[in-house]
């Protein structure tokens, strides 16, 4: 059964089994997504990039992500919500997740759930099924209480897949910040000193944190996010490789020209081909 909810202000949250069937969710730009396996496996493309999860595996994406169902073999619980439902933004303080669990277009978070953390979300389920139903003044700030708790308990569990705990939560909250700050400002900024400067910190400093943790550079972060920018608005818009370089901050087409290939490791040009000559495999029956 599929439950959706929308306020007055245009807020929407859902929960489905049926996502790749739903015509106004898949419409829907402005949704985070968790996308959770709960039998059998599940074949998906996110910015052309294949992925197949299996039972008791969950990803989180961002509004910026296109997602592409292409197989269902089992069954799959998707949960989504906007920020005008929700801000991640303006509520970080409460749930942890902005810049972790939702990392722009970059990074994509994929959890394996033990027996008892699949439990858990489960219960959270079970408690959103009973709080659709009750049709009164009081169900719209449940609900978002029950989304707070499932984007808490997710948090957690990548926190522990992370081993971030104890000493190093200050460091955790940092390398955050310093994403969220990329995701915010990396049109503009393009240098690891422009993020120190804002955090307080060194890049140095900055690296060995991100270094101690197994984590790319803070350079590659923001080169992979400018990346991930790049081909977004090469699959999905119109515009030519010189508007989406000026729209990066590129001087010119040149300079952005020899960034991308340099990070996919084909041109502009090649890769706009490849992706149009591969055929998308469409929703088994």
């Amino acid at each position: 059964m599929d439950y959706q909810f929308n306020t007055r202000l245009d807020g929407n949250i859902a929960m489905t089994y049926h996502f790749h069937e739903n015509t106004s969710l898949k419409r829907d730009k402005t949704l985070y997504k968790f996308i959770w396996v709960q039998s059998g496996t599940l074949s998906i493309e996110v910015d052309h990039i294949p992925m197949c999860l299996i039972k008791d595996e969950i990803v989180t994406l961002t509004p910026l992500h296109h997602l592409e169902v292409i197989e269902v073999k089992g069954e799959y619980l998707t949960f989504v919500f906007n920020s005008n439902f929700y801000c991640i933004y303006g509520h970080d303080n409460e749930v942890s997740c902005n810049g972790f669990l939702f990392y722009g277009s970059s990074k994509i978070m994929r959890l394996k759930l033990s027996e008892e953390q699949s439990y858990n979300l489960r219960d959270i389920v079970r408690i959103f099924r009973q709080e659709s139903a009750v049709e009164d003044n009081l169900q719209e700030e449940m609900l978002r209480i029950v989304l707070k708790r499932f984007i808490i308990t997710c948090t957690r569990i990548a926190r522990q897949k992370f081993d971030v705990a104890g000493d190093n939560e200050k460091t955790f909250d940092i390398i955050r910040q310093y994403y969220v700050l990329v995701d915010q400002n990396f049109k503009e900024k393009k240098q690891v000193q422009d993020y120190a400067d804002i955090l307080c910190r060194s890049p140095k400093t900055l690296s060995n944190l991100f270094a101690s943790c197994g984590l790319p550079s803070p350079l590659k972060v923001i080169h992979e996010r400018i990346e991930a920018e790049a081909k977004r608005l090469l699959l999905y818009t119109n515009k030519s490789a010189k508007e989406i370089g000026a729209i990066l901050g590129f001087e010119d087409l040149a300079t952005f020209s020899r960034f991308f290939k340099k990070m996919a490791g084909e041109s502009v040009s090649d890769y706009k081909k490849r992706v149009q000559r591969e055929e998308l495999p469409t929703i088994a029956e």
